[in-house]
């Protein structure tokens, strides 16, 4: 359902990676790992449309959706994707509820209260649903973030660095949101400098 043909993509002058290949299909997951600086981040934002391609294709459903050409396809493959970069992008002088309702707002999608909450209620924020962003710890600013996996609809998830500043506890959680979205047929690329949760996955090195 997903698939990447020949992928390349340089800084400045330097080539990060060239000839990059994979498929997916409904419920299987790719392990992007490399050093620091091997492009990870850059192949993951070529996914999502966010940077082009010195070369290659990606298809969504045998369409063409990305690559060094983006097709009028890329809005629909956008809409059944979510994508959680490196950072939290989070606004500090929001509370947590109004972060889901903001994201909510940018994706063009009705907001549910209810559900909002009882996802931030699973992902350990109790008590801190109205509370200023820029009070929370990086860790829970983190969950603040992926609380929108449980908000925002999506067959493909592309997580850069979830599993970061995280405890222990959330890492279980989270690989528990990802065993659940993959058991439903869903799709997962991400990176991360630490062993996973997760059933055995594809693996790509850079």
């Amino acid at each position: 359902m997903l698939n990447a043909a020949h992928l390349a993509c340089s800084r400045g002058e330097r080539r990060l990676f060239a000839d990059v290949s994979f498929s997916l299909a409904a419920g299987e997951w790719l392990h992007v790992q490399g050093e620091n600086g091997a492009g990870k981040t850059s192949l993951l934002r070529l996914l999502v449309g966010l940077s082009p391609a010195d070369a290659g294709e990606i298809h969504w459903r045998g369409a063409l959706v990305g690559g060094m050409k983006i097709t009028p396809e890329a809005a629909d493959f956008r809409r059944e994707l979510l994508y959680l970069g490196h950072h939290a992008a989070v606004k500090d002088e929001l509370n947590a509820l109004e972060n889901l309702r903001f994201s909510a707002a940018i994706d063009g999608l009705a907001f549910d209260q209810v559900k909002a909450l009882t996802a931030l209620l699973r992902l350990g924020l109790r008590g801190r649903e109205f509370l200023p962003v820029r009070v929370l710890s990086a860790g829970q600013k983190r969950r603040v973030l992926l609380a929108r996996l449980l908000t925002r609809p999506a067959a493909v998830w592309v997580l850069d660095e979830a599993f970061n500043a995280l405890d222990g506890d959330a890492v279980q959680l989270l690989g528990a949101l990802l065993n659940e979205h993959l058991a439903a047929g869903g799709m997962a690329v991400l990176t991360s400098h630490q062993p996973l949760p997760l059933p055995v996955g594809r693996v790509l090195v850079l």
